[in-house]
């Protein structure tokens, strides 16, 4: 086995298994509330010590041939696939995914550490012209020691797509997973990497809390921070980073809006519709959070979505077929519900859902949504479908763009050149027309604008090139140059 308990339990991941200072944590199914078993916690004197030994780690590993890192991310992909059916369960039960949202993040997994095989041998340089006698490059080093931060809804491919390119183009990591999704966002890829043959200290996994997080982003063997949370963590981890002129890469909330023209066939709009806000009970940063939709086909859009919502079953992905399981905890559930009734209460129609049992919230579809109201303006993090109405293209594009978000933006219409004018005019760091508004692949540029982040910092080489390298001006003369002095 993969994850044979043995192995894991009580301890953190360093230049090999280890008692964390920070005690134990239970490992938790949301969906029953089970004990799945028990992780080490980090302290900040783990994270100090660690950083240490990422860097002299680091430098052997830089040195090692191209092809040889190339061949353990090959390696590393290829366990992900071998090992998918264990994987697959800590998903679904550690994350509260269905089983097919659990497959999809082991094949882009598995595709990130594919794609990051073919870094170690892209030029890292380029010839530049100069004035004076001599050859001048610049070229591509690698930073040295990379933390990553990573958040619980998406564990495993938000751990995978900033350690796969850091490791293969030459750095050390030191990654930090949710604790509440820290077997399956964390020790899981310390246990793939180590099959994969990676040098010991090369990547280490260090579950803890905020004091944790914080260690990291002031140590300063860390040159680079890639972040993946809520826009408020990401304020708080770029100011600190800043007082510690640490390079920070932030992906971060949002409010994506898919807006839905008068030319569309409203039940497969409404399919589509359904699939941006309740997939993974809405806990994804991609989740559809407004849908604006024209008035001519308004009534009968939240009529069909509603029905939809209301058909949809919820309960526990490990043991029947559902199509929405638990949210992560109770504090997140409590902001949803908050969220909704704070909707209802300033006059917003609750159309389906709105209720819960557990950590189980029915999907929940709100009309006649006003910006003012809270789960218009908020992020909410969970399975709710606001629903606005529009009456022309301006006030489509004024009402879309009216967010502090910038993260993604769907388009639903018959018309595409039409579609494409209209994204023109809203400020996303993604677009899909005819589609909803998440979407991932591992060789596609990723991220948002405005308090959705700091950009594409994520997927695609150019991308990964420029966030986890750094760039360095070389020179090379024949011989000494004669000086006035």
């Amino acid at each position: 086995m993969l994850l044979d308990e043995s192995t894991w339990q009580g301890r953190i991941f360093r230049t090999g298994w280890a008692t964390g200072g920070g005690g134990e944590r239970a490992v938790v199914e949301p969906a029953t509330g089970k004990e799945l078993g028990r992780i080490g916690m980090a302290s900040p004197a783990d994270v100090t010590a660690a950083a240490g030994e990422a860097a002299r780690a680091q430098r052997e590993w830089a040195a090692l041939p191209p092809t040889e890192r190339a061949a353990v991310l090959r390696r590393a992909g290829d366990l992900w696939q071998a090992h998918a059916a264990e994987v697959r369960e800590w998903i679904v039960r550690e994350a509260g995914s269905l089983a097919p949202k659990a497959d999809f993040e082991i094949g882009v997994a598995a595709q990130e550490c594919y794609e990051a095989a073919a870094l170690p041998t892209r030029p890292y340089g380029e010839l530049l012209p100069s004035q004076e006698p001599r050859l001048s490059w610049a070229q591509r080093v690698p930073v040295g020691v990379v933390g990553v931060i990573s958040p619980f809804n998406f564990p495993l491919i938000l751990s995978i797509r900033s350690v796969a390119p850091a490791l293969a183009l030459g750095n050390s990591v030191i990654l930090k997973p949710d604790p509440r999704t820290a077997v399956c966002g964390g020790l899981t890829l310390a246990r793939i990497f180590e099959e994969a043959g990676l040098p010991a200290g090369v990547l280490q996994v260090l579950p803890g809390g905020a004091d944790v997080g914080e260690t990291l982003i002031a140590d300063p063997h860390v040159r680079v921070v890639s972040f993946t949370g809520s826009t408020a963590a990401g304020r708080r981890v770029g100011e600190l980073a800043a007082r510690h002129l640490t390079r920070v890469h932030l992906e971060l909330g949002g409010n994506s809006a898919l807006i839905v023209l008068d030319d569309v066939d409203v039940e497969r709009a409404t399919s589509v519709g359904a699939f941006g806000s309740f997939n993974h009970q809405g806990q994804i940063c991609m989740t559809t959070g407004r849908h604006l939709v024209h008035e001519s086909v308004y009534d009968a859009y939240v009529a069909a979505l509603a029905e939809r919502a209301e058909r949809l079953p919820v309960g526990d992905p490990a043991t029947g077929r559902v199509a929405l399981g638990p949210i992560i905890d109770e504090r997140q559930r409590d902001k949803i519900h908050e969220l909704v009734t704070g909707t209802v209460e300033a006059g917003a129609l609750l159309a389906a859902g709105g209720t819960y049992e557990g950590l189980f919230y029915r999907p929940t579809v709100l009309a006649d949504v006003r910006p003012e109201m809270p789960a218009y303006a908020q992020e909410v993090f969970g399975p709710v479908a606001p629903v606005a109405r529009f009456s022309t293209l301006d006030e489509a594009a004024a009402l879309a763009a009216d967010s502090e978000y910038g993260l993604s933006l769907g388009i639903l219409t018959r018309d595409v050149l039409k579609g494409l004018a209209l994204a023109e005019r809203i400020p996303t760091g993604i677009v899909h027309i005819n589609d909803q508004t998440v979407g991932d692949e591992a060789n596609v540029p990723f991220g948002g604008v405005a308090s959705s982040g700091t950009g594409a910092r994520f997927g695609g080489a150019a991308a990964n090139v420029e966030a986890f390298t750094e760039t360095r001006w070389v020179t090379v003369r024949g011989d000494l140059p004669s000086y006035p002095f």
